[in-house]
């Protein structure tokens, strides 16, 4: 390992958890929502439920001891600290691999698939785990000047994974991670002994194309996710710094609106995230003061991005590329889609369970889509 990376472990003081049980109880809550679903948002009796479990039951040192037992790192990359999970496999044969979270994700997403990746089965395929947290997310630092975009991000991870020892490797992740693992393999493609995409982000075909009925599915629930669920990116793309200042400073606010997302995004008929889950996702975004730094990626790329996903990119991206296509995900390209862009697809999944967390939601299937990847090429 390089002398630039140190080993790093998490410390949050009994002041700071005191200070947010102190905030929890004194919320000035607003009346009630005047419907009886979520078309307004976060119903009151919700966010009601997971603060007051947040300020009585939560416990942030056992979730502290328990993410203290995964070796971590940071190192300053491009003038800005970087933190990562860093988990070897005991197997001399395993693949360097990268994982990317997104937002409202962390890190976190990954706990439960990496323990399934670095040491698996008889016979499959094994990883060493690198789960940096990208900048202005979690332990990381927060940028102080623009121009950290997605692109910037995936330079940051090639160095990192220089830095650890790892001169190719395999990347892979969703939400902003699928961005910047693409971003990857479109800048430094020899690094890569491949990428996996959760989905990848493709445009629909023309319009003289024909659709499945699968696919005429899925832009209807694109559509529907535009008009009714895509508020928050508009206010991050146009004024994370104003966001920022609410959600910093009162954690109910905090928990409506990441909380909203970590509830509606999973696969809900499967049973979503659990209610420690998101606490310990808020409690990251909480003690470490990123609710404003995070947004601002937004700011920076969901211009480009979104075009990706909605009108198409010409770019084409050669790396074996592996896919997986989760149910309850917003998008779903099929294959055809994907093949435009990714022209050397060795795998394609469509798992039966999860939802925009699958890793987090479904550890096994994620895992195991990763292998199908790792096995397909050879």
């Amino acid at each position: 390992m390089s002398h630039d990376v140190h080993d790093f472990r998490i410390s949050v003081t009994n002041a700071e958890v005191d200070d947010l049980r102190s905030r929890l109880e004194r919320t000035r809550w607003p009346e009630r929502e005047t419907v009886d679903d979520w078309s307004q948002g976060v119903p009151l009796a919700v966010v009601k439920e997971w603060c007051r479990a947040w300020s009585d039951d939560y416990d942030w040192f056992r979730t502290e001891r328990r993410l203290n037992t995964i070796p971590q790192v940071t190192a300053v990359i491009d003038s800005v600290r970087v933190h990562a999970l860093h988990v070897r496999s005991p197997r001399t044969d395993a693949i360097p691999l990268v994982l990317t979270h997104g937002w409202p994700g962390t890190f976190l997403e990954f706990e439960a698939a990496v323990p399934l990746l670095t040491d698996p089965p008889a016979g499959q395929p094994a990883f060493h785990v690198v789960v940096p947290s990208v900048p202005g997310y979690g332990f990381s630092g927060r940028p102080t000047e623009p121009g950290w975009t997605i692109h910037r991000v995936a330079r940051a991870w090639a160095e990192l994974m220089t830095r650890l020892g790892y001169p190719r490797f395999m990347a892979a992740g969703s939400d902003w991670g699928t961005s910047i693992s693409t971003s990857i393999a479109l800048q430094v493609p020899e690094r890569l002994v491949g990428i996996h995409l959760v989905p990848p982000l493709v445009g629909p075909p023309h319009a003289t194309v024909e659709l499945t009925a699968d696919e005429r599915s899925a832009l209807t629930d694109l559509d529907e996710r535009s008009r009714a669920g895509s508020a928050y990116s508009e206010v991050h793309r146009t004024r994370p710094q104003t966001l920022g200042y609410g959600l910093t400073d009162s954690p109910a606010g905090l928990a409506a609106w990441i909380g909203e997302k970590l509830w509606s995004w999973p696969d809900r008929t499967s049973g979503g995230l659990r209610t420690d889950q998101i606490l310990d996702n808020l409690s990251v975004y909480w003690f470490t003061a990123t609710a404003a730094s995070s947004a601002r990626l937004y700011w920076e790329s969901i211009a480009e991005v979104g075009e990706w996903f909605t009108v198409g990119t010409s770019d084409t991206i050669a790396v074996p590329t592996g896919c997986s296509v989760f149910p309850a995900e917003v998008p779903r390209p099929s294959r055809r889609w994907a093949e435009r862009r990714f022209t050397h697809i060795v795998h394609w999944g469509e798992p039966p369970r999860g939802g925009h967390f699958a890793a987090w939601e479904q550890p096994e299937l994620f895992a195991a889509e990763l292998r199908a990847t790792a096995q397909a090429l050879g």
